[in-house]
């Protein structure tokens, strides 16, 4: 779109990349006229601000000329960081002569802004360019095939680049080549271009269109490939751009006919060599890609022909289109909107008239109103595709499954003496590990699960432990899984029945203790003790044989009355009395004798009228009141409370009474007891409070403290499902979120099937069921419910040996060197390359859904069959080849290098093999078929030191293949085995066009053809073309396999044109034959 105008009949000329702010310089053009037939002219600078969204420029600076320009540059020489505005404007004369002005001088207004001027040439100075590597060249171009190189150091004596062209024609245009720096190329109207080397002083080559009708009015090298440039022609009767490549000069490589009238200039893009600009006499300006052919961007113009078009340097996005309307335009190929064009109409329009009545009646004339319409807004479409410069260099992208997407857009360096070749693009899969340790854990509970070795993996987490809690938890965990658990609880909690009885022991020779007998209380002296423990059946032997006689006393005293009552079988009031007396042994042993109701009412009374330090827990004890020892003891004392639940609770109400212990430890004690209560919840089993207390008491945000969490958890559930009967698919709300992080964070690190195990299956979360639908689409399945969803096209099966689709059941575990597409997804384009996983260390994935599961063995998951993409893998040291950028010779600043080793390609590089059909079956062609040519992986190949010469001639020992081979016997080493389908395949086409030949001079070229063969299979067998060519061939060999010899035929001129000819002139035109015999034919 339109940006900025200029009411100019000017040349242009913009600073140099290195100048900021952006000025555009213009002088007024030779040979034209305005409206006013004013013959002055003047040197004018304008500056580009794009904050501006009115279309004119501001002038920041003019000075008025003797002198009208037919070319205007602005060249980057004695530039310095310092200076505002540096640089040299070079001028040609309508009089011969070339003029260095002071930019800096102009700005600041000084008349002395003519730095030097020359009038050496003859005729007007229509051609200048400034060589881009030594900015103080400057070559000019005039009448008489002149020809002058400027040193704008010593600007008084030129220098020509050899002998003036034969016959002599007027110099149009002259460019610098943007490779090689001593390469300079003229062109006249004629329609002839001729190549100089400044080195030698003499013209080197010189091309032309054999038709004769080629006018030529623009001239412009590759930016990247040095042997490339394009020709512009005037004439109306072959608007055309002439792409040429001076390797093969007998014909152009490409013809771009997008115009339909004569070319008038053209300008290509130094930031992107796909960008090339034409305007022409049909009012066109249109942005191509010379490397298709394709128009990029149309610019929407007016009808008047633009006859001078150039790109801003430093802002790669926007041109300037000179025009013989006498206007200036920079425009931007990214878009926008019109409007501020339009508006600016609408204003000229208004203000020619003042504020009158164009009508005569002299009455003022309200402002002129847009009026308000509701079309939408004129918008201007970018480019068809993104340009160069604003591509990314790099990018990276995570997805899901920890999978990183990563490419590159790294422009090769250049290297003398070696061919650039196409430039090929990869885009890398690789699996990403960050948190190995997580993974390497989270795969030994795997196994532990799956192999049921419970005891062991508890027992190796608790030799692991280095926290007194953290032991302290697997213990109790890992009792789950042993006999006796509640005797194993105690021990665990400091009570072994062993090391009591010794302390017993240890006590009776000092001290009173209490102890019980058939459910009541004693309380003796040792001496007693000894009677009733150790010698209880002793003293009741001796009490038997002594038979001593006794009083019975009914007198009025306690002992009087307590004797009446037993003797009258009033064991109430016995006891009543014994209490009364504080009498309590006695009290007791009545109450027994006198029924369980009396003994409770006895036990009540005695425990209301003793208090002592384990009154309370011998009431709990004696009445079976658990729950009041958990509510009421002292949270101290936690493990003594635990340990009477384990002695005494029944199973009905263990559960219960442990859970109600770990909430008052939760609830009311501080966070040491609150950690505690995990070891009330493992023992009863409850595992959503103790993932509920785990998150309250630990960082839970790191991925290695949920992997502490879920050992836990799936350690005690598989307990539980062991010793209660619960349903094992039972997962609460808060396991079920800590279930979907862990299996979150199990798939980024690219644990696919781990992760659906982890999985709770029973949830309808939304989250959760978004996740595994995710993850059984990752690993290939539909998650239950939904059906395979048929592709659009249907896959073949490939070689194993060959990148592509293959169809069919993953058999267990990938190895690393291979990545994978779902089922449903696009096949990447040609070309994509995936490698391994980038952390070799990182678990085996299995393909396929496990066949346990965390939660429930019964049944598993459907599995579906799956299509997988398999892609070779690319070596670590895998670079891509190297375009062809060699010049036609070595760089003036270097004349002895001659030669020059490339790199060789990486030893194990993936081979190129074409697909093994069946005969007479073609390859299925669709929209995903592989394209020519289309970006892949090369065999490697053994590089050959070469000498650069002369377009077109042989190189090195290339002339050696058309001597007659000697007489004596030969021993030929064997081609290598993945380019034996080339030679198996080019002979069995000339068998078959043989046999169908009916015509003698066809069979004789097709005799001459599989013998001229023979050396490009002696070049396989050296190895030595290149990468490119070999590539070429195979593509050849897929064209001829599928019979689409018009394919062949095209990829056969891509290598002609594109390779060095000395590498293919012994057998390409042979083959060329063949594929031309073959389609005649129809074999």
């Amino acid at each position: 779109m339109k940006l900025k105008e200029i009411d100019l009949t000017a040349m242009q000329a913009w600073s140099p990349a290195q100048q900021h702010p952006i000025y555009l310089a213009t002088g007024t053009s030779a040979q034209q006229l305005d409206a006013s037939f004013s013959t002055n002219a003047s040197l004018e600078i304008f500056e580009l601000d794009l904050s501006d969204p009115s279309l004119d420029m501001k002038s920041c600076a003019v000075i008025s000329s003797s002198h009208r320009y037919h070319k205007l540059i602005w060249g980057p020489h004695s530039m310095t960081a310092g200076e505002s505005v540096s640089g040299v404007l070079i001028a040609g004369g309508e009089n011969g002569n070339v003029i260095l002005y002071d930019p800096a001088k102009i700005l600041v207004g000084n008349s002395e802004a003519i730095i030097a001027q020359k009038d050496k040439h003859t005729g007007p100075v229509r051609a200048l360019d400034v060589n881009m590597f030594q900015t103080n060249l400057v070559a000019s171009g005039a009448n008489e095939s002149e020809i002058y190189i400027w040193d704008l150091n010593n600007f008084a004596t030129p220098m020509t680049p050899g002998a003036k062209t034969q016959p002599l024609e007027d110099i149009s245009c002259i460019a610098w080549n943007r490779q090689v720096q001593h390469i300079l190329a003229s062109a006249s109207p004629s329609g002839r271009a001729t190549v100089w080397d400044l080195r030698k002083n003499e013209p080197i080559i010189k091309v032309s269109d054999h038709n004769n009708r080629m006018h030529c009015s623009g001239l412009a090298w590759h930016p990247d490939v040095a042997t490339q440039m394009v020709l512009a022609s005037e004439d109306d009767r072959l608007p055309v751009i002439q792409m040429w490549d001076l390797r093969f000069t007998s014909s152009p490589l490409r013809v771009l006919e997008s115009h339909t009238r004569g070319i008038l200039a053209i300008a290509w893009s130094m930031a992107d060599s796909e960008l090339l600009l034409s305007c022409g006499k049909d009012a066109k300006i249109l942005c191509s890609n010379p490397n298709t052919g394709e128009v990029l961007y149309e610019l929407p113009t007016n009808m008047q022909w633009c006859f001078d078009i150039q790109w801003c340097p430093r802002n790669p996005a926007i041109f300037s289109a000179a025009s013989f309307d006498g206007r200036i335009s920079t425009y931007s190929i990214m878009g926008g909107s019109t409007d501020g064009l339009r508006q600016k109409h609408v204003d000229q329009l208004s203000s020619s008239f003042g504020n009158l009545d164009p009508f005569g009646t002299g009455q003022p004339l309200p402002p002129l109103q847009l009026p308000q319409q509701t079309a939408p807004q004129s918008v201007v479409l970018p480019l068809k595709k993104p340009p160069r410069w604003i591509r990314r260099p790099v990018g990276a992208s995570f997805s899901f499954g920890g999978k990183l997407v990563t490419f590159e857009n790294a422009k090769p360096q250049q290297q003398p003496g070696v061919d650039q070749q196409p430039q090929h693009h990869y885009v890398y899969v690789s699996q990403v590990v960050t948190e190995k340790e997580f993974l390497a854990r989270s795969t030994q509970l795997q196994e532990a699960v799956q192999s049921e070795g419970f005891v062991s993996y508890c027992q190796k987490k608790i030799d692991m432990a280095q926290a007194d809690f953290e032991r302290n938890v697997w213990a109790f965990l890992k009792v789950n899984f042993e006999e006796d658990s509640r005797a194993k609880y105690l021990e665990l909690l400091g009570y072994r029945k062993d090391d009591l009885k010794n302390k017993v022991s240890v006590a009776e020779s000092c001290a009173c203790v209490k102890y019980f007998v058939d459910g009541f209380i004693c309380q003796v002296q040792p001496c007693i003790i000894n009677v009733f423990i150790c010698d209880n059946k002793q003293e009741t032997e001796d009490l038997g044989s002594a038979r001593k006689t006794f009083n019975i006393s009914v007198s009025g005293d306690v002992d009087g009355l307590i004797t009446q009552a037993l003797l009258t079988g009033n064991f109430e009031s016995a006891v009543d009395l014994c209490l009364h007396d504080n009498r309590m042994a006695d009290a007791i042993i009545l109450a027994i004798a006198g029924g369980q109701e009396l003994l409770s009412r006895t036990q009540e009374k005695y425990f209301s009228k003793i208090q002592s330090k384990i009154t309370r827990l011998i009431t709990a004890v004696v009445t079976k009141n658990w729950k009041e020892i958990v509510q009421s003891c002292d949270l101290q004392n936690w493990r003594e409370a635990l340990a009477a639940v384990l002695t005494y609770a029944r199973p009905d109400e263990f559960a219960a009474l442990c859970d109600l212990l770990g909430n008052r430890l939760e609830s009311e004690g501080d966070s040491l007891l609150r950690t505690q209560a995990c070891l009330c919840y493992i023992c009863a089993g409850n595992v959503e409070k103790l993932v509920a207390c785990w998150s309250k008491v630990q960082d839970g945000n790191s991925p290695l403290s949920l992997q502490d969490l879920i050992e836990k958890v799936v350690i005690l559930r598989k307990a539980v499902q062991l010793t209660q009967a619960v349903d094992p698919n039972a997962v609460g709300a808060l396991l079920a979120e800590k279930m979907s992080q862990y299996a979150n964070l199990l798939a980024a690190q690219g644990s696919i099937a781990a992760a659906l195990t982890f999985l709770p299956a029973n949830t309808d979360q939304p989250n959760i069921v978004l996740l595994r639908d995710r993850l059984c689409r990752a690993q290939g399945e539909l998650p239950a419910g939904q059906e395979a969803i048929r592709a659009p096209y249907e896959r073949q099966p490939i070689p194993k040996d060959r990148a592509g689709p293959v169809v069919g059941q993953v058999p267990g575990p990938q190895t690393s060197a291979q990545q994978y597409y779902q089922q449903g997804d696009k096949p990447p384009p040609p070309g994509f390359i995936m490698p391994g996983a980038v952390n070799p260390s990182a678990p085996p994935q299995q393909a396929t859904s496990p066949s346990y599961s965390m939660y429930s063995q019964a049944g598993t998951r459907p599995a579906y069959p799956q299509t997988l993409f398999v892609f070779s893998q690319v070596p670590d040291n895998f670079m891509p080849p190297v375009p062809i950028t060699s010049p036609i010779m070595n760089p003036l600043a270097d004349p002895q290098a001659q030669t020059q080793q490339p790199p060789a390609a990486p030893v194990g590089t993936p081979s190129f093999q074409p697909p093994q059909l069946p005969a007479g079956q073609q390859a299925p062609l669709g929209p995903y078929a592989p394209q020519a040519l289309g970006p892949g992986v090369v065999p490697p190949t053994t590089f050959k030191p070469r000498t650069e010469g002369a377009p077109g001639a042989p190189i090195g020992n290339a002339m050696q293949h058309v001597q007659a081979l000697p007489t004596e016997k030969i021993t030929k080493k064997p081609i290598p085995e993945e380019h034996l389908i080339l030679k198996t395949t080019f002979e069995a086409l000339i068998q078959r066009c043989l046999l169908s030949a009916s015509d003698p001079q066809t069979k004789r070229k097709l005799d001459d053809a599989n013998k001229r063969l023979e050396f490009l299979y002696d070049k396989l067998r050296e190895q030595t073309l290149s990468p490119a060519i070999v590539s070429g061939l195979h593509s050849i060999v897929k064209s001829i396999e599928t019979r689409n010899y018009v394919e062949g035929l095209n990829i056969h001129m891509h290598i002609v044109s594109t390779s060095n000819f000395s590498e293919t002139s012994a057998f390409m035109p042979v083959l060329k034959v063949v594929l031309i015999q073959a389609n005649k034919l129809g074999v």
